[in-house]
């Protein structure tokens, strides 16, 4: 017989050895920061602060790459994704397969060849200054968006397994959070994330370890979530379906290739190594690290819905939403252990610092060089100031966002759709820029706004028709069969407490005569109602639709772009017609001169003589 979730529930709440293993964590976060900002011997300029002097090491900066994607909301929303939606999330995972040699051998080359520190630079000179602005704006404008998102999901946690007032904790977790990214710069979150990413690691696989424990055994795991239809993958091409192979495949390549590669939070730990083969080894163990976490993490949703088979406490109003569900579990499963809770508190907590911190320190530098710096007389001391000064300010606006943010239904499905307002216009003339020779400024900045702009349009549509309940995306069914069978007495005195109706009315759903779910659709179809999993796709290819033919009718200046520009690939395509130009013989003119009047023959240069040929 399984112990009664009613002890579980009695038992939901931090002992004394879990507040000393949460305070520990936090204490070392920012004892690091303190270390890097008072005791380093490390001088006082942008190069240090930002890229820790180009001396910084592959190990600590793969593993800080790996822990800046594991939010909190990898560890909370990604279990709640598989228990409500099935493994398919696990395809959007495996994308990174192709992500490293795509970063490796196409995109980091160029920014190492051409000694870029700041990712949005490549923009200025391979296309114009607009499109840099346009691009950083997006940026700095995404990050404020996301920034709150993240530290409420921790805080979010430890509420519901405390008690304390969730703002009260958001609070004082982004205080010290600041704290560290202010004092020591890029090397200060980089060690942190060391730190950080060990706890996140241990808590994850010991959750999954001993869940499986916990529910008997990995055979009877996936035979409870196979007859739950959880194993299930579709196939369909239809856009509208939530979570299909190719949705997820597709977008998580570019979603990948966009946070990591093309993203000034990542890039900047990249070039921080000091050469290029440094940097690939980082990326190729950074891949590596995100597939077992992230795999880690989907597996964990299906180990819930394996431990709540038939009987649900999601439709039995035990847990709210699904978000809520995986600190309930961890209490389920490890809540006997004195201290463990705490661990994965910490967990969820250092995922979510390490992906805050990085997004401060980058995002101070993009502001400050892009639009602070060209109207104050620049110094090293100042810009550092001025820099500090941004991150304390952008931490007292997530303190104030925390407010908004707890009112959003489906975390992760937040996420992406915020990020699918930019990411795919990024992604897309970063690739624009790298294999296409022809694409100039006018055509970039015009089809990087066209992208923006048509995709907040979508995106707002497809909120629209979600309220108005054309799109509804129910999950997966589940059932409240088999409480009785695993002695969940707390869950059937909940029931029995439940007004009936509400209980029918979370098992079945009235039937709607026109509707997109997450499964299907009876519905003409619509391009707002295309799951979010495509909107980072749809944004590359406005990008490429509009700037291709723009850069047929806005030619370029005769001006030889540099073939360091462009990805190796490309690059033996513009030298090997470079070698047969110069081989062809040079057009002349025949000129008199007015004083001797004789005749002399001149060579053309070279673009008269491109001109003539």
């Amino acid at each position: 017989m399984m112990p009664s979730m009613e002890n579980t529930m009695k038992s939901f709440s931090f002992g004394v050895v879990d507040y000393i293993v949460f305070g520990i964590m936090l204490t070392v976060s920012a004892s690091i920061g303190a270390y890097f900002g008072f005791f380093s011997k490390s001088k006082n300029t942008t190069d240090e602060y930002l890229l820790g002097g180009k001396k910084m090491k592959t190990i600590p900066i793969a593993i800080s790459l790996v822990a800046s994607q594991l939010s909190g909301i990898a560890i909370m929303s990604i279990p709640a994704e598989t228990y409500s939606y099935g493994l398919a999330y696990i395809f959007l995972v495996l994308s990174n397969i192709l992500v490293v040699p795509t970063l490796t051998y196409i995109i980091v080359p160029v920014f190492y060849e051409n000694n870029i520190s700041n990712c949005y630079e490549y923009l200025q000179i391979r296309f114009n200054k607009s499109t840099r602005r346009i691009v950083t704006l997006s940026f700095v404008l995404n990050a404020c968006l996301m920034l709150p998102v993240y530290m409420f999901i921790p805080s979010l946690a430890f509420s519901q397994v405390t008690g304390i007032n969730i703002h009260l904790i958001n609070t004082i977790v982004c205080s010290i959070c600041v704290f560290y990214t202010m004092l020591g710069g890029i090397k200060a979150v980089v060690w942190t994330d060391v730190v950080q990413a060990m706890v996140m690691l241990s808590s994850v696989v010991l959750v999954s370890y001993l869940g499986v424990l916990k529910v008997g055994g990995l055979n009877k795991v996936f035979e409870n979530v196979e007859a739950g239809g959880r194993l299930d993958v579709s196939y369909s091409l239809d856009p509208r379906i939530r979570s299909s192979f190719f949705s997820l495949f597709i977008s998580g390549y570019l979603m990948w290739t966009g946070h990591i590669g093309l993203n000034q939070i990542c890039v900047q730990r990249i070039v921080s190594l000091p050469t290029i083969q440094q940097a690939k080894r980082a990326l190729t163990i950074t891949g590596i690290g995100i597939i077992i976490i992230m795999s880690f993490n989907a597996f964990t949703g299906l180990l819930m819905f394996a431990r709540y088979f038939g009987c649900d406490p999601i439709l039995a109003g035990v847990v709210e939403k699904p978000d809520k569900l995986m600190p309930f579990f961890v209490q389920d499963v490890v809540g006997h252990l004195k201290g463990v809770p705490g661990v994965f508190i910490s967990c969820v907590f250092s995922a979510s610092l390490s992906t805050m911190s990085a997004i401060l320190n980058s995002m101070a530098g993009v502001v400050y060089f892009d639009y602070i710096k060209p109207w104050i007389r620049h110094t090293e001391a100042r810009a550092n100031a001025v820099m500090k000064i941004f991150v304390v300010v952008m931490g007292f606006y997530c303190i104030a966002s925390g407010l908004i943010v707890q009112r959003f239904t489906s975390i992760l499905q937040t996420i992406i759709t915020i990020t699918g307002i930019n990411t795919g216009a990024v992604v897309g003339v970063f690739l624009l820029g790298m294999f296409v020779p022809r694409a100039n400024g006018k055509a970039a900045v015009t089809s990087v706004a066209f992208s923006i702009l048509t995709m907040l349009w979508i995106i707002v549509n497809a909120q629209l028709r979600f309220k108005a309940g054309h799109i509804k995306y129910e999950p997966l069914p589940t059932t409240l069969d088999n409480c009785h069978i695993h002695d969940f007495r707390a869950v059937i005195t909940n029931i029995s407490t439940t007004p009936a109706s509400s209980i029918l009315q979370s098992t079945h759903s009235e039937e709607v005569p026109l509707l997109t779910t997450a499964f299907g659709s009876n519905q003409d179809f619509s391009i707002y109602d295309i799951t979010f999993y495509w909107y980072k796709v749809l944004g590359v290819v406005l990008v490429w639709l509009l700037a291709i033919p723009l850069s047929y009718v806005w030619k370029s200046s005769e001006e030889k772009l540099n073939p360091k520009l462009f990805t190796p690939f490309v690059r033996r395509f513009l030298t090997q017609r470079s070698i047969e130009m110069e081989e062809m013989p040079l057009k002349t003119a025949k000129y008199v001169t007015p004083n001797t009047n004789t005749t002399v023959v001149v060579p053309l240069n070279a673009e008269e003589n491109n001109k003539l040929k």
